[in-house]
C-alpha cells in the first residue's frame, strides 16, 4: 500500500560559521588602507619603490662614499703630520721650563751666598759696639740665621690613595675626609712644636718665622706663599725629649694621632741628635723706631 506523499518544503541553506566575525574577516582581508594601496601601486609604476635603482642614485652614492672617504684620509695624513710638530713643541716647552728650574736654583744659591756675607758683616758691626749676643739672639729669633742642634723630625704624609679633589671638613670637626693633609692641619701641627719647646721650625725647607703663614691654594699647601708637597718634613730645633713627649702629649699631638687613626693619615715622629733649619727665605724690616733720648734732669 503506497504511503501518500507528504508536502516538503526545500531546505534553507545554513549560514557561514564566521558570519558574525564579518568586520573582523574584512580587515584581515583587506589589511591595508586603500589609500595608502593606491600611493604603493603608484610609486611601482613609477619605479621608485626599494633601494634608489636608477644609474643617476647609483652614482650620487658613490660620489657620496668617495668624499666620505677622503675625508677620513686626510683627517689621518694631517694627524700625522701634525704629531712631530706638537711632539716638538712639548719637548722645547720642557726645555724651557727646565732652564728656568736650573737658573731659579742657581739664583737661590746666590742668595744663599749674599745672605751668608750679609750676616758675616752684621755680626763684624754688632761685635764692634759691642753688641754681638744680642744681635744673635735677635737674628736667631727672627729666623735670619740658621740654626743647627737637636731636635726633632715629624714627616706627614697623606693617606694611601688619598683623593685629590674636593673633601672639607667632615661634619666642621676640622678633620679632612679625603686622607689628604690640610693646611689647617699643618698649622696645629707646627702650633703643637712650638707649645712643646721647639726653638725654630722649617716645613720642607721653609723656616718659619712670626710673620710666616701657613694657607691653602686649591689642594696645595703654601708657606709663605711657596707651594710644598707631600710628604711634608717638619724639622724642629729643642730639646729633643722634650719636643717628641711634650708635643705627643699635647692636643695637637692628639689632633694628629686622631688624623692618623680615623682617616690614615701618615706620621712619624723621630728624634735626632742635629737638626738644620735653614734661614728664612725673605725678611723685610717693616718698622723701626730710635730710641728716645732720656730727659735732661731738671728739665720740665
Amino acid at each position: 500500500m503506497s504511503q501518500p506523499p507528504t508536502n516538503r518544503s526545500p531546505a534553507a541553506p545554513s549560514a557561514r560559521p564566521d558570519a558574525s566575525m564579518s568586520l573582523l574577516t574584512h580587515v584581515m582581508d583587506h589589511s591595508l588602507d586603500e589609500g595608502y594601496a593606491e600611493a604603493a601601486a603608484r610609486r611601482e609604476a613609477e619605479g621608485t619603490t626599494g633601494l634608489p635603482r636608477s644609474l643617476k642614485a647609483k652614482l650620487g652614492l658613490a660620489a657620496g662614499l668617495v668624499v666620505a672617504a677622503m675625508v677620513v684620509t686626510l683627517g689621518a695624513a694631517q694627524a700625522r703630520i701634525e704629531a712631530p710638530v706638537l711632539a716638538k713643541e712639548r719637548a722645547e716647552l720642557i726645555d724651557r721650563v727646565q732652564r728656568a728650574d736650573d737658573r731659579v736654583d742657581g739664583l737661590e744659591k746666590d742668595i744663599e751666598r749674599l745672605r751668608a756675607d750679609v750676616a758675616r758683616r752684621q755680626r763684624e758691626a754688632l761685635k764692634q759696639h759691642g753688641v754681638d749676643d744680642r744681635g744673635r739672639l735677635v737674628a736667631l729669633l727672627s729666623g735670619a740665621t740658621e740654626v743647627r742642634g737637636p731636635g726633632v723630625k715629624l714627616v706627614v704624609d697623606d693617606a694611601k690613595g688619598a683623593s685629590a679633589s674636593g673633601g672639607g671638613p667632615r661634619e666642621n670637626t676640622g678633620f679632612s675626609d679625603t686622607g689628604r693633609v690640610r693646611d689647617r692641619d699643618m698649622q696645629r701641627i707646627v702650633n703643637g712644636l712650638w707649645q712643646a719647646g721647639a726653638e725654630a721650625v722649617s716645613i720642607n725647607g721653609q723656616r718659619l718665622t712670626a710673620l710666616s703663614a701657613i694657607r691653602a691654594a686649591g689642594d696645595a699647601i703654601l708657606v709663605d706663599n711657596k707651594p710644598l708637597v707631600p710628604p711634608y718634613e717638619v724639622l724642629a730645633v729643642g730639646d729633643k725629649k722634650r719636643l717628641s713627649t711634650g708635643f705627643q702629649d699635647s692636643a695637637d699631638g692628639q689632633y694628629l694621632h686622631v688624623l692618623q687613626e680615623n682617616y690614615g693619615i701618615r706620621a712619624t715622629l723621630t728624634p735626632e741628635n742635629e737638626v738644620r733649619v735653614p734661614p728664612a727665605s725673605s725678611l723685610a724690616v717693616r718698622t723701626a723706631t730710635a730710641g728716645a733720648a732720656e730727659p735732661k734732669k731738671g728739665a720740665s
